[in-house]
């Protein structure tokens, strides 16, 4: 499975565990309930599903012009960590104000979940790229324009 088939299914597999997931972990570390916490991260999973899009295209161009094909432990890991930088930069100023507290709180609230995420996101790639193929840039095809 290739192209915007493969990027529909991977985000819509990896949104919806994140949702739960998230909805459960903000509601423990916070006194919002879980309905609060399930909104905020309804609203991070849209953040994430755009920034999501955009740096895994920018990924895969840069990967394609790699002479080292396929993806070792070392590109899955600065996929993920690329990924999850990103993310923070967007999510933390959401959190702070939606839970109201300070972006130092909501700093660390989030690094609790960059570091879950961090692991979940090697282990849903690798897992994605096993069951459904890797994604042509990663196999040295031509890609299209």
């Amino acid at each position: 499975m290739q192209g915007i088939q493969r990027r529909i299914v991977y985000i819509t597999l990896y949104e919806g565990i994140a949702i739960v997931a998230a909805s459960a972990g903000l509601a423990l570390m916070t006194d919002a309930g879980l309905g609060h916490s399930g909104m905020l991260a309804v609203s991070a999973s849209v953040i994430a599903v755009i920034w999501n899009l955009v740096f895994n295209a920018l990924f895969e161009r840069w990967e394609a012009r790699q002479a080292v094909r396929g993806r070792s432990v070392r590109r899955r890991v600065a996929h993920a960590i690329g990924f999850e930088g990103g993310l923070i930069a967007f999510l933390v100023p959401m959190f702070a104000w939606g839970l109201g507290v300070s972006l130092w709180q909501a700093l660390v609230m989030d690094l609790g979940l960059v570091v879950f995420f961090l692991v979940y996101t090697f282990v849903f790639n690798w897992g994605f790229d096993r069951v459904f193929g890797l994604p042509a840039s990663a196999m040295g095809e031509a890609q299209p324009a």
